[in-house]
């Protein structure tokens, strides 16, 4: 936006903001392409490129367009100001869709007029050739870039055409009213109502004042000032003025080089357009404050992601398999065999191989997949989301946030079957105390066979007696007795501690797990609203920068 700050700069309108403005319809034009009514954006879009292009032209040429109807009398009103027979009038009027222009200095006004569009067959510099020896007659409309509109209601539709592109890039204009046809629905609903919000940048001139009778002149201006009120046209000039006799047409020339010498003309024409169509795109758009995500909704969302996802299924499973696996390691030996016959949850949603060997093997998770009622569940705590941030928006806004709030749920299955899959949820790893337990059980179970078998032996042999006492009771007995007594309460104290050791770990893979799912429905949902939320707001504070 350099070139408009620059050209802001060259307007010598110190103390403004206009290039502030501009800035801040852009930005709110920028958000609110695709989310807001295209013929709006497109509407707004135009006029921050119609104020750029002018800032960066000439500041020291006021364009003022004369517009009027046919047989109003503006060509005349334009010869009479110029000084010059410049623009034919009457039946001798060309049937031309081209404005004509008269320019008072030269310098710098190039630019301008090719902007403008006016060819350079329709340009005249005041101070040229065919106005020597009167070049300083009309000194005071220095700067002045005057131009001559086809007639608006002309049946031609380039005439109209032409009107309707210069009439949004003149900074000052003319309105010629002709006696019998002021009141004319085709200029006052057409141009004049819609243009109420650029009355201190227009002029109303009735012309043909002549042909009125004088007694009849005041009653008739002020039918005029009536209809323009009517517009909410309130501050409008209304002039008098003749083009043939010259009645007023000083009055009218010294209005224009007044509002020309102020330099003020293109600022307030720009700011008009900015106003108006700022206003326009904030009334489509709404004003209020948009709402925030709270953290009860978003856990919402997650644990419906997470029942999709089987989240509750491979914590099941993982603290499953760990208490498994602990039992298994600490438990009496024998009870243990029967016990590796029935596989294992782990193993069955493939939670035991672990990153690597899951590279190794090219095998992938068996994970559960989401029944109906888990996705219906998804469905709707998205939809309650997106409900909940945009309550009290405007429509489009509503419609918006419900449009990014499903724009990736196609994706849902896959991401979290991947984000998931990636999560290493330690589901088989033996403790080492466990490990330790395994080894002394099988000294226990060892230590009661041999004990078991020694005991026999000397029964066989009636030497039972005999053999090493131990607090009264036969060594061989308190190896059967002690190891079978010891593993099984190791093995019971084995099963309590492995309950807690299984919950531990199911608490920490339903955290990783959950955190994975997180990242997901952020990346899905949360993310996508969270960017119609910032740009409703780029929207709210580009607006108001531009109306401020």
């Amino acid at each position: 936006m350099t070139s408009t700050l620059e050209g802001a700069h060259q307007l010598v309108t110190r103390g403004t903001d206009t290039g502030a403005r501009i800035e801040g319809l852009e930005t709110a034009t920028t958000a609110a392409r695709g989310r807001l009514d295209d013929a709006v954006v497109d509407r707004a879009q135009q006029v921050v490129d119609r104020a750029t292009g002018r800032l960066r032209l000439s500041a020291t040429h006021t364009v003022v367009a004369i517009a009027g109807a046919t047989g109003s009398g503006k060509s005349s009103t334009f010869n009479a100001l110029t000084g010059l027979e410049l623009s034919a009038v009457g039946v001798r009027r060309p049937t031309t869709s081209w404005a004509s222009a008269c320019v008072w200095g030269r310098d710098g006004a190039g630019e301008l007029l090719e902007w403008l569009g006016i060819p350079a067959r329709h340009q005249t510099t005041r101070d040229s050739m065919l106005d020597s020896g009167r070049r300083s007659s009309h000194s005071e409309l220095d700067g002045v870039v005057l131009l001559d509109l086809p007639d608006h209601d002309s049946t031609e539709v380039a005439h109209h055409l032409e009107v309707d592109r210069l009439v949004v890039l003149a900074d000052v204009i003319v309105w010629v009213l002709d006696p019998q046809k002021y009141a004319d629905a085709a200029i006052h609903d057409r141009y004049l109502a819609p243009a109420v919000g650029h009355q201190d940048v227009m002029l109303v001139v009735l012309n043909h004042i002549d042909t009125v009778p004088e007694e009849r002149r005041e009653s008739m201006l002020a039918d005029v000032r009536r209809l323009l009120d009517a517009d909410g046209l309130d501050r409008v000039p209304v002039l008098a003025v003749s083009a043939r006799e010259g009645t007023g047409i000083e009055e009218l020339r010294e209005e224009i080089a007044r509002r020309a010498g102020e330099k003020q003309s293109t600022r307030a024409r720009i700011d008009a357009d900015l106003h108006e169509v700022a206003a326009e795109l904030s009334e489509h758009s709404g004003d209020r404050p948009a709402g925030t995500l709270s953290e009860e909704r978003t856990r919402a969302l997650e644990d419906a992601f997470a029942a999709a996802a089987g989240v509750p299924v491979v914590v099941e499973a993982v603290e499953r398999s760990t208490r498994t696996a602990v039992q298994r390691a600490t438990g009496w030996p024998p009870a243990t065999w029967t016990s590796g016959l029935r596989r294992d949850p782990a193993r069955k949603l493939q939670l035991d191989l672990g990153t690597e060997g899951r590279r190794l093997s090219g095998r992938t998770r068996d994970l559960p997949q989401a029944a109906q009622v888990q996705r219906e569940r998804v469905d709707g705590e998205v939809r309650a989301l997106a409900d909940e941030v945009s309550t009290g928006l405007a429509r489009p806004w509503v419609d918006s946030v419900h449009r990014a709030s499903v724009s990736r749920l196609d994706e849902l299955g896959d991401r979290l079957d991947a984000a998931l899959g990636a999560t290493e949820v330690g589901g088989t790893r033996t403790p080492a105390w466990a490990s330790l337990a395994r080894v002394l059980q099988w000294l226990l179970l060892v230590a009661a066979v041999a004990g078991a078998g020694w005991t026999v032996a000397l029964l066989v042999t009636g030497t039972l007696s005999d053999a090493l006492q131990v607090a009264g009771v036969a060594l061989p007995v308190v190896l059967l007795a002690g190891g079978l007594v010891l593993g099984i309460v190791l093995g019971l104290l084995g099963r309590l501690l492995a309950g807690r050791v299984a919950r531990r770990r199911a608490d920490r893979a339903d955290q990783r797990l959950r955190e994975a799912v997180s990242q997901v429905s952020r990346e899905l949902v949360v993310t996508p609203v969270d960017a119609e939320l910032a740009a409703y707001d780029a929207v709210r504070s580009g607006l108001a920068r531009a109306l401020a």
